[in-house]
């Protein structure tokens, strides 16, 4: 039996080299790796801080909308009873206008009444017209004539169209006047119209107006 002939294995400076350089490999991927590892750890650090402000920025978001929200909802009841309060005026308002009206309207039938007993008088001494019809309201095609009557002047027949204001102090009415004395005419066109604003007062300029116009002005005072 033949005795087994060692084997010797020797490193060669070829073998040497390439062992090197292999090694060398291995610790230049294993520092990469432990650099990688060491950023990636300042990364998840860093996110965790970003997390964190962005929660407290974000408490701060929401709280700051809580008491937004709470001061919306404190404005929509300052306006809900802001709005309560204003339609509460209105409310008071119309019916103080009601109230204003009736008494303006009550004023102005009770300068009327006087008119009706007291105008015959003034009209026949200061313009020579003498009522034959006791003066009245009439509505005529639609439109109420606040002072109607029948006379005659200088032989002549006449109806008469007035008017009662509390004060004369604008032009519109003389507008209003007209129209109504057009409506008359084209009721009665065979008597001559005889045009008559009551007032209690009158400025000197309505007066001056109302003269150049044809309208008798009688204040209250002169009967």
């Amino acid at each position: 039996m033949k005795a087994s002939k060692k084997v010797e294995f020797k490193i060669t400076p070829e073998i040497r080299k390439e062992i090197i350089e292999i090694v060398d490999a291995r610790i230049r991927e294993a520092h990469v790796t432990r650099e990688d590892f060491s950023e990636l750890k300042q990364i998840v650090k860093e996110l965790a801080e970003a997390q964190k402000r962005t929660e407290s920025k974000l408490e701060a978001v929401v709280e700051e909308q809580r008491k937004l929200a709470e001061e919306q909802r404190k404005l929509a009841e300052a306006q809900r009873k802001s709005e309560e309060a204003i339609r509460r005026l209105a409310i008071g308002l119309n019916r103080l206008q009601g109230i204003v009206g009736g008494i303006g309207r009550s004023i102005g039938y009770a300068l009327e009444n006087e008119a009706y007993r007291m105008m015959p008088k003034v009209l026949r001494e200061r313009y020579g017209i003498e009522v034959e019809e006791k003066l009245i309201r009439k509505e005529v095609k639609g439109k109420e004539i606040n002072l109607l009557g029948f006379g005659k002047k200088n032989g002549l027949e006449v109806v008469i169209v007035g008017e009662a204001k509390m004060r004369l102090e604008r032009k519109g009415v003389f507008r209003e006047l007209e129209e109504k004395v057009k409506i008359v005419r084209e009721e009665y066109p065979e008597r001559e119209v005889i045009k008559v604003l009551v007032t209690h007062f009158s400025t000197k300029a309505m007066l001056e107006e109302a003269e150049k116009a044809g309208i008798i002005v009688i204040q209250s005072f002169e009967w």
